[in-house]
Formats: structure tokens, C-alpha cells, sequence
């Protein structure tokens, strides 16, 4: 894009008074006025990663892996993710847009934004399946043979869904009540497991199932992330500055990727299996299923929120119609219901290892564009100080759909060392290069709204 053209943006109508509640500015920036303080939204995210879909992680590495190379593998995934979720998390900070409208100015464009949109949005829906399986599961493991499962989780997932209409505010809720009982449960865990092994015998014991190689582990790492790392706007978009970005990102990663993976792998090493159920119900009984029953509520706010937030932008951008975010919800969580009564669950690390090839590429062009590039840099800054949205933005750049699949291609095919750093790496430069002998030949100018 030209950055030195003269559009004058549009004036953006004012919000309505429902707005900041139903729709939760899916399509706008966030007013200064609704930016929350950052432990607030600290919560959200450490409630993110506090859940039962990273202890099935961890669980999975140390079922696999020595308690060394699991580690070695959560540190070089995380580590990697965490410096472009934060460069993320800080433009949707500086915007004040979700992702998938910062990335209409951020290398993807109008069409491509759209497809960023229903990509992120399939794969948020089958989290939520997931995790919403994953519920179920400890309800009926409470409740006895005779609870039907796919009763069960027919109304586990229509509740959660109904607190996520009211936007970020039912998230925040959920959160300061799930992640105090996920950690009580946690500790328990960690105390019980104590009596019966030391420390040291954890540590240094051999994996009790199928070796994993070190890069099966790290694509796997990544590819419970990345979906994380690439939403980061999602939230960091109510933030007041850049320093509480910062502190959201760490914190968050420390305590949680880092943190709740280590505790999952130390228990697979004494349970002896990957099964997350059978490890907290060993640990803790069925007070500790109980608890994560109600934990597990908050990460599925995150993913269904995320989600409608996606699917908004989509039928935005395509085919130009105002969504109402409280029925798209209600919609993607009917859906993502469904998957789980279906047994989406069981297809969990296949989801993870789809994740960390097809995703990387959209963190890593986002990531290159608005830091590196800065292609759209001129008409984001003149458009904020307005509180407006530019009026125009590049179609579906030709070199952004070569990166996004080459890089893609890349990490399917070449599998030999860190696939998903390997696509991370090969997307951004195919990017990268790509715009700097093409990208001013092939911009096409589309009006905004």
C-alpha cells in the first residue's frame, strides 16, 4: 500500500449504549474510556492457560519425554511465541482492534482479514469443543454411570456459551471464581503427589510411555499456543499502555504455559499415564474433579469470545452485514457443542500438530508487517487519532497468500527440526521479501467499510 496517498478517513457513527456489552466493539476500536486496569485482564489471561487443555499438554510431554526435554521443549515453544505475542499484543494495544481487524492493516487485507477470521474462528470453536468435552467428562465422572455424556455436555456447553453474550465482562466474571478453584485444586494435587514421590525421583525418572522427539514436542508446545499468542490483541485492546502489555505476556506465560506445563508433566511421571482425568481424580478425588469442573468454565469463555469476535469480522468483511456478536455466540457455541458430543477430544494432539503449521504463518506476517514493513502504519496513526478506522486497506495482497501457504507447506513437508519455528521463520521471510519486490505492484486500494 502507498502509505503516502491522502484518503481522508470517514467519520465512524457513534457506538450504541449496547455496544460495549453485546457487541463488545467487534468491529470499532475500544474507546480509552472502556481500557481496563491490567490485572484485570491479567486474570483473563493467566485464566487462559491455568485449564485443564495445558495440563493435558504437559501431560502428554511427560508421558513421552524426560522431565528435562519436556521442559527444554516448553521453554524454546514458549519462548519463541512469547516475543510475537507480545509485538501482537502491544499493536492491538496501540489500535485498540481484535485481531482479526488489526490484521486487515496488519499484511492480510480486507478478504484476507476475513479468512484470518474464519480460520481463527474454526479453530477456537474446536477448542471449545475440547475443552467443553473435557467438562463434561468430570460431571459425569462425578455423577455415575448414569449421566449421559452427550446430555451432559449439551448443557455444560449452552451454559458457558450464555456468559460469553455478555462480552468481556462475563469473561472477567467467570474468571475471578474459575482460576481460585483450578488452583486449589492444583495444590492439592501437588501435595498429594509429594507424599508418594520426591521431587527428585520425578525429575530424574524415565518417561513411563512411547518416547517423543524433541521437535514433536516443541510443534506440539506451539500449537497450544499460537492460537493464544495470535488472539493476544483480543484482549491487550483494553489495555491502557504498552507496560501493562508487557506484564500480561509474562506473567501470564510464566505462570501459566511454563508453570501449569512443568506441574502436568511431573504428574504424568507419577500417575504413569497421559490421561488428565485419571491424574486429578488419583491426586484429588472427586472434590478435585468437582473443581475443575467449574474451573474449566473460564478458558471455554475465551475461546467462544474469540471466536465470535472472528466471525463478526468475517460476514463484515465478506459480505459487508453487521452481525450481532451475542447471537453469533450463541451460534458458534451450539456448534462447538456439537463437536464435543461427537468426540472431538479425542483427536487432540492431531488438532495441536494442524495448529502449529497452519497458524504460525498469520502471527509471523502480522508480526512483520506492522513492526518491520510498517505498511499501513501512516493510516492506522492518522485514523486513531480520530478514533476512526481507516477507509481504506489492500484487498487480499498476492504475497501474503504465498507466505501464508508456502510457510504452511513448508512445516507440513519439512519435518525435520522445529517445524513450527521453521514456518514461523519461512513465512516471514517469504513475506518479507515477497512485499519488497512486489507489494506496491500488486496493492489493490478497497473502501473500509
Amino acid at each position: 500500500m502507498d502509505l503516502d496517498k491522502e484518503d481522508t478517513p470517514t467519520a465512524v457513527e457513534e457506538p450504541q449504549a449496547s455496544e460495549g456489552t453485546f457487541d463488545d466493539y467487534s468491529t470499532q476500536r475500544v474507546p480509552d474510556a472502556e481500557r481496563d486496569p491490567m490485572w484485570k485482564i491479567l486474570m483473563v489471561q493467566i485464566g487462559g492457560f491455568v485449564c485443564l487443555s495445558q495440563f493435558m499438554l504437559g501431560a502428554e510431554l511427560g508421558y513421552g519425554m524426560s522431565f528435562r526435554d519436556a521442559v527444554l521443549s516448553t521453554v524454546l515453544g514458549s519462548v519463541i511465541l512469547q516475543f510475537i505475542a507480545y509485538g501482537l499484543g502491544l499493536a492491538g494495544q496501540r489500535e485498540g482492534l481484535a485481531t482479526s481487524l488489526l490484521s486487515k492493516w496488519a499484511g492480510f487485507g480486507q478478504i484476507g482479514s476475513a479468512f484470518v477470521s474464519l480460520a481463527f474462528a474454526i479453530s477456537l470453536i474446536g477448542w471449545f469443543g475440547i475443552q467443553n468435552s473435557v467438562f463434561a467428562q468430570g460431571i459425569v465422572s462425578i455423577l455415575g454411570k448414569n449421566a449421559n455424556f452427550g446430555v451432559v455436555s449439551t448443557i455444560t456447553g449452552l451454559v458457558v456459551t450464555f456468559s460469553v453474550i455478555f462480552g468481556f465482562k462475563g469473561l472477567s466474571w467467570t474468571t475471578n471464581i474459575s482460576v481460585p478453584a483450578f488452583i486449589v485444586v492444583i495444590g492439592v494435587a501437588i501435595y498429594n503427589m509429594l507424599k508418594g514421590h520426591t521431587v527428585t525421583a520425578l525429575v530424574t525418572m524415565a518417561a513411563p510411555g512411547a518416547a517423543m522427539t524433541l521437535s514433536s514436542a516443541i510443534t506440539m508446545v506451539t500449537g497450544n499456543f499460537i492460537v493464544g499468542a495470535i488472539i493476544m490483541p483480543d484482549l491487550t485492546r483494553r489495555s491502557r499502555n504498552g507496560r501493562d502489555v508487557f506484564w500480561i505476556c509474562v506473567i501470564g506465560t510464566l505462570v501459566g504455559e511454563l508453570g501449569v506445563n512443568v506441574i502436568g508433566v511431573l504428574m504424568a511421571h507419577a500417575v504413569g499415564t497421559s490421561k488428565i482425568m485419571p491424574i486429578i481424580y488419583q491426586l484429588t478425588g472427586l472434590f478435585g474433579i468437582a473443581l475443575i469442573v467449574l474451573s474449566s468454565v473460564k478458558v471455554n469463555d475465551l475461546n467462544l469470545y474469540s471466536a465470535s469476535l472472528d466471525i463478526v469480522n468475517f460476514f463484515k468483511q465478506v459480505f459487508h452485514v453487521n452481525m450481532n456478536r451475542a447471537w453469533v455466540t450463541i451460534i458458534a457455541g451450539c456448534i462447538g457443542t456439537f463437536l464435543s458430543v461427537i468426540g472431538v477430544i479425542d483427536k487432540f494432539s492431531s488438532f495441536l500438530t494442524i495448529l502449529g503449521v497452519v497458524f504460525p504463518p498469520v502471527a509471523s506476517i502480522m508480526f512483520v508487517d506492522y513492526w518491520i514493513l510498517k505498511r499501513d502504519r501512516k493510516v492506522l496513526n492518522e485514523s486513531r487519532a480520530k478514533n476512526e478506522l481507516p477507509t481504506h486497506t489492500d484487498k487480499f495482497p498476492v504475497v501474503t497468500i504465498v507466505a501464508w501457504v508456502g510457510g504452511s507447506l513448508i512445516g507440513y513437508f519439512f519435518t525435520w527440526g522445529i517445524q513450527s519455528i521453521t514456518v514461523i521463520i519461512a513465512s516471514g521471510l517469504i513475506y518479507y521479501v515477497g512485499m519488497k519486490l512486489f507489494g506496491k505492484k500488486q496493492t489493490t486500494l478497497e473502501t473500509a467499510e
